[in-house]
């Protein structure tokens, strides 16, 4: 006789509460299937939030000129050319749709003057186009969605953790979840699973990311036998408060420097001027002039000159920028660099910044009204992830879905800011309706004991030890070496001691010890968690390992980049074989051919405009 267990039955199972499980589970129950969505958290509670910019879609309401083509342009400029176009097609072309059923549902954005949808500009696209919602944009999409799928008939489980993955053959039907409170188990038949568990980044211990984001479904994919790709391209946000200590890795958005944010050093000197790349002075030649002049909306229907300030060049040139002076012994006092919105005057920034003035304030006392705020990088996004379906955001296991951080494929080798909330919506909406559609004709899957059992065995292994290591030391000492060694900067020796710290860490993670207790035993969840973030750490260790070369969010000091579209084009694919990941190198896929003319199409378009730029100084 095992463990008893309490079973459930649904057409569609959506693990992850954020922007794209929510998204995923609308469209599943509006497509008629019974669906449920179990999350680890608390509603609202997800990193969606986090994401306080806005939202990048081509609305056209800040400049005309933009289109999905110039939208679709700079993602794949921004990725270094290594996004699935497929997906990069579908984001662009959907995404005003998306937003726009969003402001239907409820979502209260900011307004221009003519009251439309006011935009916002952002690092690297070439127009303003971040829809937003002051600097809270991320928390009015999650209540949006949250108000509109109460109305949808979902049924939620929350704090509950999903540890397994039930298959039948190669097919996956259903899974394994323990509730936090408690320490009770349940199991889910499902003819369809969307995964939408977000990403990675508390395996570092600079990140922006909150307790849940330790690479579950990353980890459960791998288990289950998908593959990942694009591991090693983790994003380190340039912005994340750097003290006090409580508060260190804490997002600032991007939108500071969107409003006006100007980034020095030590001595005063704004440094970005410094570290504007060769590839800009031709298409962004307006990038790098010396200018605090950018468009907040359209007034009478004119159009004001773009002129970016270089602090909104992309995330990882930013990230890089601090990270050089502080080394170069230029950095604040705290071990980042100072930025600077209080120029911008105390109205303006209640107005466009009221989270981050409460933020620095509560957290920091710090007025940003009023002085600097200090800033540096924190890991924040992994690009990698699930490979998945462009079209259905199948993953490469039949009945398994990914969308949101947990998929891969937009964001290549580098994430635009913005474009991860307009990612949320336009494949969470795909993951719902396909994996929703795909339950229509199946019958209801049995729950497999055996599989049961054996998932819950292995889940209270480290109750039944008796004695072992306090798992948090395992956990925070792990964080601390993938900070170390797997960080913004890599080189080979490093990362390969990475790689034999983390069998270490495999072998202490089984040894450990959180005590006997199923109830609120955050040890017994730490213990648990240790097993996919080391797995997951393997994984991007591995891959950073093997991409000899910088680009985009993986920097290999032995290896300087190139910035150029032409240059050997190769993905990384992980998967696991007998408890041991392995790793391929495949090439990228030639894009089609009325794709690669809209590119050519949008850089003329660029370059004229930049020539004019210059003759008119």
């Amino acid at each position: 006789m095992g463990e008893e267990y309490i079973s459930h039955e649904y057409d569609v199972v959506i693990i992850g509460a954020g922007g794209a499980g929510l998204r995923a589970a609308i469209e599943a129950a509006r497509s008629g299937a019974k669906t449920a969505i179990i999350t680890k958290s608390l509603l609202g509670k997800a990193h969606t939030v986090m994401a306080e910019g806005g939202c990048a879609a081509a609305l056209q309401n800040a400049d005309p000129r933009d289109g999905w083509k110039v939208h679709f342009h700079d993602t794949m400029k921004g990725s270094k050319w290594l996004a699935n176009w497929r997906m990069a097609e579908y984001h662009a072309k959907e995404a005003p749709d998306r937003v726009r059923e969003l402001e239907q549902w409820g979502a209260v954005f900011d307004r221009t003057t003519k009251n439309v949808i006011n935009q916002r500009n952002f690092g690297g696209h070439t127009f303003p186009r971040l829809a937003h919602v002051g600097d809270a944009t991320g928390l009015e999409l999650i209540r949006t969605l949250q108000e509109r799928g109460i109305h949808e008939g979902i049924d939620m489980f929350t704090e509950y953790t999903v540890r397994h993955l039930l298959k039948e053959g190669d097919r996956v039907t259903g899974c394994v979840a323990y509730t936090r409170v408690d320490g009770e188990f349940h199991a889910f038949s499902a003819k369809s699973v969307v995964l939408a568990t977000g990403g990675i980044t508390r395996c570092w211990s600079v990140c922006s990311g909150s307790w849940e984001y330790t690479g579950d479904g990353h980890a459960l994919a791998l288990w289950a036998g998908a593959e990942l790709r694009d591991m090693e391209f983790v994003q380190f946000h340039p912005t994340g408060m750097v003290w006090p200590p409580s508060v260190r890795g804490i997002l600032v958005t991007e939108g500071v420097r969107g409003e006006g944010g100007r980034l020095t050093n030590s001595e005063g000197e704004r440094f970005m001027f410094d570290y504007v790349p060769e590839m800009f002075a031709g298409d962004h030649a307006d990038t790098i002039e010396e200018s605090d002049q950018w468009v907040e909306e359209v007034v009478s229907g004119k159009i004001a000159t773009v002129r970016r300030p270089p602090e909104l060049l992309t995330r990882d040139v930013v990230s890089k920028a601090i990270n050089s002076e502080v080394k170069a012994g230029r950095g604040s006092p705290h071990g980042g660099a100072f930025l600077d919105i209080s120029h911008r005057g105390e109205a303006a920034i209640l107005s466009k910044l009221p989270s981050m003035h409460h933020q620095f304030k509560e957290l920091a006392g710090v007025d940003i009204s009023k002085e600097p705020m200090e800033v540096g990088p924190t890991a924040h996004y992994v690009m990698g992830g699930v490979i998945v379906d462009a079209e259905t955001q199948e993953t490469t296991i039949p009945g398994l879905y990914a969308c949101g951080e947990v998929a891969s494929g937009l964001h290549g080798a580098n994430r635009l800011g913005g474009n991860s909330l307009s990612d949320l919506i336009v494949f969470g909406k795909r993951a719902g309706e396909h994996s929703a559609k795909r339950a229509t004709d199946l019958a209801q899957p049995g729950i497999d004991d055996g599989q049961v059992q054996s998932a819950i065995k292995e889940m209270v292994a480290p109750l039944e030890r008796g004695e072992g290591e306090n798992p948090g030391l395992i956990y925070d000492a792990m964080r601390d070496m993938m900070q170390e060694k797997v960080g913004i900067i890599r080189v080979k020796n490093e990362l390969e001691e990475a790689l034999e710290d983390l069998k270490d860490f495999s072998k202490r993670e089984k040894a450990c010890f959180p005590g006997t207790s199923r109830k609120y035993n955050s040890g017994w969840h730490q213990a648990l968690d240790l097993k996919n973030m080391v797995d997951i750490s393997i994984v991007a260790t591995l891959a950073a390992l093997t991409r000899e070369e910088s680009r985009g969010g993986h920097t290999r000091d032995d290896f300087p980049g190139h910035e150029d579209e032409y240059w050997g084009k190769t993905l990384n694919i992980c998967w696991m074989e007998k408890g041991e990941v392995k790793i391929r190198q495949e090439p990228v896929e030639e894009m089609r051919d009325d794709l690669q003319g809209a590119i050519k199409e949008v850089k003329a378009m660029i370059a004229e405009r930049a020539a004019k730029q210059g003759g008119g100084k």
